[in-house]
């Protein structure tokens, strides 16, 4: 069995637990790759369970598959906890490789935390509920730079404010080749190669059919490039091309 038919076995494992225990499951953090596997099969079959994705915010990265019984509704769960890493005062400023590194030599797994949140004055890293106390009470440095933490409900995340802006483009066609190459200023071939190896995502889901038909309000993602939205398709120039805007 290879990663992907694990990923998919545990996904099952869990909607069936659920299906026929009758009780709230849950797996850990899946990343890009991990749940386009799920949602994909998912999307293809009706578990008669209610399944959803949980990763502490709207556009989170880093997100766990939840499924729940007929009794509970997604307001009822409390799987997630914020612990609130801030550095002491005249320590250097960290990054996103800082707190997950000091975090794996802990001994966390990456699966059992979800995104690092950092700015300027700390991070708040979004955990699973069992793991919090455990590592409030062992991370005191990332890095050499000592700091503090403090856990918080997921409540009350603080997320980075988002530099938003859009861009407009013409494309000839609405085909995702088309659409990555304008939305993050790349060649069709580099598009395209993106495309194939599996590294573009539409609304969470790897897509590698350079044909696929994107519409109005998708996510697309490219892995280590950034996310855009289609917000908009504004019909066509004089030339027959087709007017897009996006956010990015």
């Amino acid at each position: 069995m290879n990663k992907d038919e694990m990923i998919i076995a545990q996904a099952q494992d869990k909607i069936e637990q659920c299906l026929n225990k009758n009780f709230l499951t849950n797996t850990q953090f899946l990343d890009s790759h991990q749940q386009s596997i799920v949602r994909s099969m998912i999307n293809r079959r009706n578990f008669g369970v209610k399944v959803l994705f949980c990763g502490g915010y709207e556009d989170a990265e880093r997100v766990m598959m939840v499924c729940l019984p007929q009794y509970l509704e997604k307001e009822d769960i409390e799987l997630l906890k914020i612990v609130r890493v801030r550095r002491k005062q005249g320590g250097r400023l960290l990054s996103h490789g800082d707190y997950l590194g000091s975090l794996l030599a802990l001994g966390i797994k990456r699966e059992m935390t979800g995104d690092i949140l950092a700015g300027e004055e700390g991070a708040d890293i979004i955990v699973m509920k069992e793991i919090a106390d455990f590592i409030s009470q062992n991370y005191v440095k990332a890095g050499r730079t000592e700091i503090f933490n403090e856990i918080v409900d997921i409540s009350e995340l603080m997320i980075p404010e988002r530099n938003e802006r859009f861009v407009s483009d013409t494309v000839a066609s609405l085909r995702l080749d088309n659409v990555v190459s304008a939305a993050f200023k790349l060649s069709r071939s580099k598009a395209a190669a993106g495309i194939k190896s599996g590294a573009v995502c539409v609304n969470h889901i790897e897509i590698t059919d350079l044909d696929f038909q994107i519409k109005e309000g998708d996510l697309i993602s490219f892995r280590r490039k950034g996310r855009a939205r289609l917000i908009e398709v504004c019909g066509k120039s004089r030339k027959g091309r087709i007017r897009v805007t996006f956010s990015v």
